[in-house]
C-alpha cells in the first residue's frame, strides 16, 4: 500500500509539473500576443520602424517587426509593401521555405501589384541560392553534384517572370542566372550519366546524355553528353548510333579532347573531389 501511495503521489507531482509548464508555455505565448496588439504605434510608424531594422540589416528584428505590422494591420498598404520586405528579410536571414511561403502568399494575394514582378524575381533568387549556397564560392565545380530540384524551380521562377513581365527591370538579371542555371541543370545530367557509365548501366547513361541534349542543346556539356552517347553505344554494341554521336562530335568540337584520342584534363576541384 505504501508503494502504491507513493506511487500515486509522484504522479501526480509529475502532473502538477506539466500543467505548471504547460501554463507558463501559454502564459507567454499569450503576453506576445497581447503585446502585438497592444502595440498603438500606426501601421505606416510600424512599417517605418521595420524598414529602418531592414536597412540596418538586423533581419530578425525586421522580421518581428513586419509579422507585428501584419498582425494588427492585416490590409492596406503597408501591409502589402510589408509581405515583399518581409519575404526578403527571410531570404536575408536565411530561411527560405518562410521566405517562399511568403512570396507565393504574395502572389496569390495581389496578383496584380505593381511590384509583383519583383516577386517572381525573389523567388528565383531564393531557390539560386538555395541550389548554390556556400559550395558555388568554395568549390563552383562541384554544384553540380548535388540535387537540383531547386535550380529547376529558380529556372521556372525567372522564366515566368521574363513571360509575364518582358519589360521588367529584373529580366537582365534573371536571364544571365538563368544561362548558369540551365549550363549547371546540364552539367548535372551528365554526372549521373558518367556514374551510370561507371557502373556499366550504358542504357541509363545514353539515355541521360540524350536527355541532356534534347533539353539543354548548345551548352559547355553539350560536347560531354556526346562522348557518353558514343562511349555507352558502343559498350551495348551499337556501332551505327556510337558512329553518329562521334560524327556529330567530331564536326562540332573538332578540337575536343575525345576526338584527338586525348585523356581529359582534371580540374584541381575535381582533383581535390574525392567522392566520385
Amino acid at each position: 500500500m505504501q508503494f502504491y501511495s507513493r506511487y500515486f503521489a509522484q504522479a501526480s507531482g509529475f502532473r502538477l509539473l506539466a500543467i505548471l509548464f504547460l501554463g507558463i508555455i501559454l502564459a507567454t505565448s499569450g503576453c506576445r500576443k497581447d503585446k502585438d496588439f497592444q502595440d498603438e504605434r500606426s501601421a505606416a510608424e510600424l512599417y517605418a520602424a521595420a524598414k529602418q531594422s531592414l536597412d540596418n540589416k538586423n533581419w530578425d528584428q525586421a522580421i518581428r517587426t513586419y509579422k507585428r505590422l501584419q498582425t494588427r494591420y492585416p490590409f492596406g498598404r503597408y501591409t502589402e509593401q510589408s509581405m515583399l520586405d518581409l519575404s526578403y528579410a527571410y531570404f536575408k536571414a536565411h530561411e527560405a521555405q518562410n521566405a517562399l511561403s511568403s512570396l507565393n502568399r504574395f502572389i496569390r494575394t495581389y496578383p496584380t501589384h505593381p511590384n509583383v514582378d519583383y516577386a517572381f524575381y525573389l523567388k528565383g533568387l531564393v531557390n539560386y541560392e538555395e541550389n548554390l549556397g556556400f559550395l558555388e564560392r568554395l568549390m563552383p565545380a562541384r554544384v553540380r553534384d548535388r540535387d537540383q530540384s531547386a535550380a529547376r524551380d529558380a529556372f521556372i521562377d525567372f522564366s515566368e517572370l521574363i513571360r509575364r513581365f518582358p519589360e521588367s527591370r529584373y529580366v537582365a538579371d534573371s536571364r544571365q542566372r538563368m544561362v548558369y542555371l540551365r549550363n549547371n541543370l546540364a552539367a548535372y545530367e551528365i554526372e549521373v550519366a558518367n556514374y551510370y557509365m561507371r557502373r556499366e548501366a550504358f542504357v541509363a547513361a545514353a539515355n541521360r546524355a540524350r536527355y541532356a541534349l534534347e533539353n539543354y542543346p548548345n551548352t559547355p556539356e553539350s560536347a560531354e553528353a556526346l562522348i557518353v552517347l558514343h562511349k555507352a553505344y558502343t559498350e551495348l554494341s551499337m556501332p551505327e548510333l556510337a558512329d553518329s554521336a562521334m560524327t556529330v562530335l567530331a564536326l562540332n568540337y573538332p578540337d575536343n579532347y575525345y576526338v584527338l584520342g586525348k585523356k581529359k584534363k582534371r580540374t584541381w576541384a575535381e582533383r581535390l573531389w574525392p567522392f566520385d
